[in-house]
Formats: C-alpha cells, structure tokens, sequence
C-alpha cells in the first residue's frame, strides 16, 4: 500500500469505476490536504468536501461492515497490499471505511500532517500509537504532568503487559529530558501541548530538537489546544486527540484520533502487524459522519473559549483568586505560548483556580453551579457550557500523591473549560455572583 493511501478520496468503487482517470486524478488533487498552510482552518478549507452519494451537499454514510469486489482476484490482490482504499477498494470497515477516511482527512488537515486515522477514544489513540512505535523492552520519556488515564497507561499497564517502562520527568526541564533519554533504547519522547490539568506549556520546538538528535519519536496530545497550537508545524511528529473535547464539543461523542505521516498511520492499519488493525478500536461511520460536519466551525468555536477563558481569569484574578491560565502575563510559559500558538486563536479554554484544599474546591464548585448557575460540575472539556472538576480527586486521581506532588496538582485544583453560551457579560455575572458569595463566607481564598 502506498504512503498517500490516506489522504486521496474515498470515492466508491462503483463510481470510480465510472469516472475517467483524468477526473481521478483532478478530484484526488483537490482532496489532498494543504501541508504549508500555517492556519489551520485554512488547511481544512482546502480538503475538497465530499459530496453525498446523489450529489447531496453533505457526504454520504457508508455503514457497511463488508464491501464487494467486482472480480474474484481483486480480494486477494486488496489482501496482498497490491489495491486499496487510494484506489477506491476496500475490504472491512475495521480496516478502513469511506465514511472514517473522510474524516481522518479533516483531522490530517487540521494538525497539518500527511495522513491521520480516527478511533473509537482517545486512550485508543494514545494507546494505539505508543504501541506501533516502541516494543517490548523498550522505554518512553513522558511528561510528569499528563492526563490521568495516560500516566496510568505508561505507568502501570505498558510494563506488565508489553515490558515497556517510561520515565516521567519535568517537561520545562529541557536538560532533565534530555539525560532521561536512554540513546538506542528510548523510542518516543511523550507530553501534551498544554498539560493536563496543570496549563504548563510545552516548548515543543526544543523538545523536539532534544528528541530528534537522539532518533527519539515526538508524540504530542493536543486535545486542549486544536487550532491553537500545531505541534507537527512546530517539529513533533506524531499528534494524538481526544476528539471528544473540543473537536466534537458536544459533549456526546467518543472519538480519537492518530495524525502522522502516512507511512506511521499505514503500518498501523498493517493487516498483520497494525495496532489500529489488530486491537480495533473502530469508529463507527455514522460518528465520523457527525464529526466531519462539525470540524468546519472548530475555529470559531475556539476563538470563543479562548475569549472566554482570558476574560475571565483577569477578572477573577482582579477578585483575589489564584488563576492558573497561559494567556496571563503573570503566567509561567506566557511568552513561550505566545511564540508557538496561532495567535488568531487565542490561548486556549481551560482556566485553574487553585483553592488550596479539595474543601474549598468543593465548595467552588458547588456554588458555581447550585448557585450562580455558571456550569456543570463534570469531567471532560470542550463543551459549550462551562465544565469543572477538582483534577486531584477526579480526571488525576490515577497518580498517587507523591506523583501528584511532583506534577504540580494541588488537592484544590479546580480545573474549568470555559463554555460559550449565552453572552459573556450574562456568565461574567452570574460568575462573579457565586465568588462574591463565598468569599462573604469565608471560603474564596485570596492569590
């Protein structure tokens, strides 16, 4: 299979069939995604829209499990590796589907990478590519700050199951991650571009000159910061998400999704030694289908959380409350966000107030919700009502408190994505409304 298989349209075989080889080739151009755009939206804009089956404006579904061939020895040909999905031939849908290639091209174009595959999660995603890269009795250099699941996976489950060990170490440290890199034998350099849920920004430039001299794979998990930062434009290599969060900002899809370069993504659907293939976490159609129709309107829904969330912190800021958010000036990693983001979108979502104990954090919430009427006290992120959670206890409680400690998460870290509805002076109120409220009772604690 060839390394373009993934970013040419997945026109079906009958209508290609159908169509000379000069319209083809013409429509495959026009599919491709832009690799030297710098803005994102502009990269999505120029993947050619997959009309529907009768020329629908919105492209069709294709649920089926099982495709036909048109002769018998085309199934052994797709089965060799001599035909495939570039060619409009395909075999199973846990292999690839029309529907799921769509989308993996809107995912390809938005982080700016050859090829991308989507999955049912985003820890298959995570898990799925750390598994295609390194093998057994190898080693992963990972951030100490990560999503709890992740920490969980790296450190529990990849050495009693693969024999894979990771070092967790201060990603600011550029130093640190260097000597942690075990030449020959560590595979990939792991961290989030904003991390989870500490807001500690990653320089990954530098990491990814670190890695590089070392032949060490960049991995990057930038499911907080779509369109705001662009990881594999900054020197990573691989980009995983979380489509859940923002990308569907919905609040009710699972998704993930492997952005690389097609031949790391084509080995992953390796008919026989593929991690997507063999493990399938297959997404289903009619999900890509919702997914592809929402990520044309991802960048102006960013700009809005962005918005958001920077108002916000300097207000809240102004009322005595320790904010944690990189678009602050008093933030630790502000100018290096500022020299790595596509500014258009802002700094991202997600805001930290960190209220010393879970108690106070508890409270926080309580009244923000019961009271004021702000947002929801739930995990995840990226919807349009705003989403909190006190990390320690909940999204981080996999890491015992040492590791906790080490990662810079306080027992009273309430970590909030910033939602978008209503007007913003209308949530500002009832926000300020429920802070007032508690430091008159002696809870808020004062920055």
């Amino acid at each position: 299979m060839g390394d373009t298989l993934l970013i040419t349209t997945p026109a079906t075989a009958t209508a290609k069939r159908n169509r000379s080889d000069e319209e083809t080739e013409t429509k495959k151009k026009l599919m491709q995604p832009s690799l030297h755009t710098s803005d994102p939206a502009a990269a999505i804009a120029s993947v050619r829209h997959e009309f529907g089956e009768h020329g629908g404006v919105n492209m069709s579904i294709e649920p089926s499990v099982t495709f036909t061939v048109m002769e018998p020895d085309t199934m052994r040909r797709m089965f060799a590796g001599e035909v495939g999905p570039d060619q409009d031939f395909y075999v199973y849908s846990r292999h690839f589907n029309p529907t799921v290639l769509n989308l993996s091209r809107l995912m390809a174009a938005l982080e700016g990478t050859e090829a991308a595959y989507c999955t049912a999660s985003g820890m298959s995603a995570i898990s799925a590519a750390l598994l295609q890269l390194v093998n057994t009795g190898e080693h992963v250099v990972a951030s100490s700050s990560v999503y709890g699941g992740t920490h969980a996976l790296l450190n529990h489950f990849l050495p009693r199951t693969s024999n894979i060990t990771t070092t967790f170490v201060n990603i600011s440290d550029i130093e640190k991650v260097n000597e942690a890199i075990v030449e020959g034998k560590t595979k990939v350099l792991y961290f989030e571009s904003v991390s989870n849920p500490t807001l500690t920004v990653a320089n990954i430039p530098e990491l990814s000159r670190v890695a590089h001299r070392k032949g060490v794979t960049v991995v990057v998990d930038n499911t907080f910061t779509p369109m705001v930062i662009s990881p594999t434009r900054l020197g990573a290599d691989v980009v995983v998400h979380s489509i859940s969060k923002f990308v569907s900002g919905g609040a009710d899809i699972i998704a993930g999704a492997v952005c690389g370069s097609a031949s790391l993504v084509n080995s992953m659907m390796d008919l026989h030694q593929g991690a997507i293939m063999l493990l399938g976490p297959t997404m289903n159609p009619k999900i890509a289908f919702e997914l592809s129709e929402r990520i044309p309107h991802l960048g102006i829904r960013m700009k809005e959380h962005s918005n958001r969330a920077l108002a916000f912190s300097t207000r809240l800021k102004k009322l005595g409350l320790k904010v944690i958010y990189p678009g602050l000036e008093d933030h630790p990693n502000h100018e290096l966000l500022k020299s790595i983001h596509n500014k258009e979108y802002g700094y991202g979502g997600i805001i930290c107030i960190d209220m010393g104990t879970e108690e106070r954090a508890n409270k926080l919430m309580s009244y923000l919700q019961n009271y004021g009427q702000f947002g929801f006290m739930a995990v995840s992120l990226g919807y349009y009502e705003t989403l909190m959670s006190c990390s320690g206890s909940s999204t981080s409680s996999e890491l015992s408190s040492k590791e906790k400690a080490l990662a810079g998460i306080s027992p009273g870290l309430v970590r909030m994505s910033i939602g978008y509805i209503g007007t913003l002076e209308q949530k500002w109120s009832q926000l300020e409304k429920a802070i007032i409220r508690l430091q008159e009772c002696g809870f808020a604690n004062k920055n």
